[in-house]
């Protein structure tokens, strides 16, 4: 009996553990998630001006 309350215990302890991994994790995420919306929308507004485009690696600059 006082191994299965052993048990018990250290798995009650485990999963209050993971219990609070996972919340961090939400709140991560969903800042996350808003960080990227925010990035979609601001390069939304960009392109609505105009704004200049983004060189990439294998791009030449316009001015070659």
């Amino acid at each position: 009996m006082e191994k299965l309350e052993e048990q018990i215990a250290h798995l009650t302890r485990v999963v209050e553990e993971m219990s609070d991994v996972i919340a961090r994790q939400d709140k991560e995420i969903a800042l996350l998630t808003r960080r990227v919306q925010l990035l979609l929308e601001r390069e939304a507004h960009r392109e609505q001006d105009g704004g200049g485009g983004v060189v990439l690696g294998d791009e030449r600059p316009p001015h070659y």
